[in-house]
């Protein structure tokens, strides 16, 4: 049996939705219209209706993102939402609250967000055994961790290949809600991660000055696929619901292409969806928003914080050869455009940037002057050229379909059967007379059946089958194929109708005996769904306490220490800076927060610093 692989984009919206999926999505995930861990991203229900459409044309899916936390009095609200999506035939949803888990759900399918921190083998065993059919696994999961996971765990393993990354642990992460009343966990983080800091010793010696300390490069999987789907990976997720269009079709673009080219050299493996893709113009990762890309702890840890800036770099061009006023000279690697953004690192490591008015080869003109040392490399954040290509058509995606025209006893029938097994028919009553020119006939019937612009479908093959090719009028052909067509299209949605997946409870133990805040439970139907798992709540969420004392703000498998070269448990005591071997803190703002190194299992974690 062939393994399907599932290209996973995000839809910031419906025009996004559909621009994903034509870009060779095999699913994409969206906000509902509340309750989604991207506030700013909600949809109305018509809006998913469509896109689901849409989206099952192709066999594509589409998920539901429903994954904050919920309060008491918001469970009815999400409870009756999930129940519209349900009926708009949205293929999964993605949840975090586990207080969902004892409301009145329909037979959707569930998959657990990595907001419910996915890291520890024994909770992903478990979120399988109480219903969920995918978890979606932490962003910090090693290669290794994720072969381990599949000898252990059948349901569907989804895992992050591209975008933005949080220093934290997904779902462990307090500091937004702690500084100004925005919880992450509810979907309106403020990213303070992406902020500057000061870091300090104990004795308040500043060791880094207003550096983006715990802000990560982007995440980018791109050479290890291959490993991945050896690890067992199902679904092969692209972050992103608040990008823009070009960032969806660049990004779906370049993981279509790459997913297809292991797919053509690999048996055993195929697309979770229909339909070839051909795209009108080349992908690349580097010439849309991005930080720098890290493979995170795939592979092992590694340096992988944007320290100097938490802005896009772009794509590197080269170095300057001369600087006078607003004229450059830049060594590039790539030909330049007027309009393009260029940035750069002056002397104090800080990002600048200034617009290119006039290109004549290596030779610009600035919109303004510009001092910048020879040598000094230029990055491109802002690519006009590509970015007008992709306000443009660049993609087609169709299905294939065969045909066959064929004589019955009232007259002619177009018969259609696609990739997917999806069949349809059409007829004509009426004897057709003999065709005067048998050559002329066919070529008028392969050009009237093959007109399939503006549907899902190009034609493979075309049979006809009679014992005297017959002369058929346009119109004729025109309205088989139409009718065909159409009816071709509702037998699709009719097959790619999600199944019903009914939620059974059990009461499966919990691997501890009882859970705290980390279990993230501020309505009392999640603390039930612990209860009745043999694990009792010791303490609500800090949404709902707003107690902080001596709690983690943050924990990170990032750890600041590694970043700067003054591990302690790589390095002995003598060979790490004194400086750096006591306490240290983080500062921003007048705001004050204790870093706590846990070596033994490699993670740090942030506190606001008492007094």
């Amino acid at each position: 049996m062939e393994r399907q692989l599932e290209l996973l984009s995000p839809a910031k919206n419906l025009e996004q939705g559909i621009t994903a999926i034509d870009h060779g999505a095999d699913a994409v995930y969206i906000g509902a219209p509340q309750f989604g861990a991207r506030v700013a991203a909600g949809n109305s229900m018509a809006d998913i209706e469509v896109l689901v459409r849409h989206a099952h044309l192709f066999g594509s899916k589409v998920f539901a993102t429903v994954n904050t936390l919920l309060f008491d009095q918001e469970l009815e609200d999400a409870r009756q939402m999930i129940w519209q999506l349900y009926h708009a035939g949205v293929d999964a949803l993605i949840v975090q609250d586990l207080g969902l888990l004892e409301t009145d759900l329909p037979p959707i399918e569930l998959h657990a967000s990595t907001q419910t921190h996915n890291r520890d083998p024994r909770r992903i065993k478990f979120l399988e055994q109480v219903g969920f059919k995918r978890i979606i696994l932490a962003r910090e999961t090693s290669l290794d961790e994720m072969s381990a996971l599949r000898e252990t765990v059948s349901a569907d393993l989804e895992a992050f290949i591209q975008g933005a990354l949080c220093v934290c642990y997904s779902g462990q992460c307090y500091m937004s809600q702690y500084l100004n009343g925005r919880s992450g966990n509810r979907g309106a983080c403020s990213q303070p991660c992406r902020s500057a800091y000061d870091l300090l010793n104990a004795e308040g010696k500043v060791l880094h000055r207003n550096e983006h300390l715990l802000s990560l490069k982007d995440f980018s999987a791109a050479q290890h696929i291959e490993n991945m789907i050896d690890a067992g990976i199902t679904s092969f997720k692209i972050e992103g619901r608040l990008k823009d269009i070009s960032y969806v079709k660049n990004v779906t673009a370049y993981y279509r292409r790459l997913l297809d080219g292991i797919m053509a050299r690999r048996e055993g493996l195929k697309p979770a969806s229909s339909g070839r893709t051909v795209f009108f113009f080349e992908p690349d990762l580097e010439r849309t928003f991005n930080r720098g890309f890290t493979d995170y702890f795939l592979v092992g840890r590694q340096s992988m914080a944007s320290r100097a800036t938490q802005k896009s770099l772009g794509k590197k061009l080269g170095a300057v050869v001369s600087s006078q006023g607003n004229r450059l000279t830049i060594n590039c690697q790539e030909p330049l455009t007027a309009g393009d953004g260029l940035c750069y690192f002056n002397e104090k490591n800080q990002l600048e940037g200034f617009l290119v008015n006039h290109v004549n080869g290596h030779q610009i003109v600035a919109n303004k002057a510009v001092a910048v040392k020879p040598g000094t490399t230029v990055w491109r954040n802002n690519d006009y050229a590509f970015e007008k290509q992709l306000q443009g058509d660049t993609s087609e995606r169709k299905i294939a379909v065969s045909m066959t025209l064929e004589q019955t006893a009232t007259g002619v029938r177009l018969s259609l059967i696609d990739a997917d097994g999806c069949q349809a028919y059409a007829e004509n009553n009426g004897t057709p007379q003999p065709a005067n020119n048998a050559e002329r006939a066919k070529e008028s019937i392969e050009k009237q059946l093959g007109k399939l612009g503006g549907t899902p479908f190009r034609m493979e093959t075309l049979k006809l089958q009679f014992d005297t090719l017959p002369f058929l009028p346009a119109a004729t052909l025109n309205e088989l194929r139409r009718q065909a067509v159409e009816q071709l299209l509702e037998r699709r949605l009719d097959y790619f109708h999600p199944k019903d997946k009914p939620f059974v409870a059990n009461d499966i133990p919990y691997f501890e005996p009882q859970v705290d805040y980390h279990a993230n439970i501020i309505n009392d139907s999640a603390e039930a769904f612990y209860r009745r798992h043999q694990a009792p709540c010791t303490e609500r969420g800090v949404e709902q306490s707003h107690d902080y004392g001596g709690k983690a703000l943050m924990t990170c498998k990032y750890c600041l220490r590694y970043e700067l070269g003054q591990c302690l448990k790589l390095k002995c005591n003598a060979t790490v800076a004194p400086d750096y071997q006591g306490t240290l803190y983080l500062t921003n703002n007048g705001r004050r927060f204790r870093l706590q190194f846990n070596c033994q299992p490699c993670e740090m974690q942030v506190l606001a610093a008492e007094g």
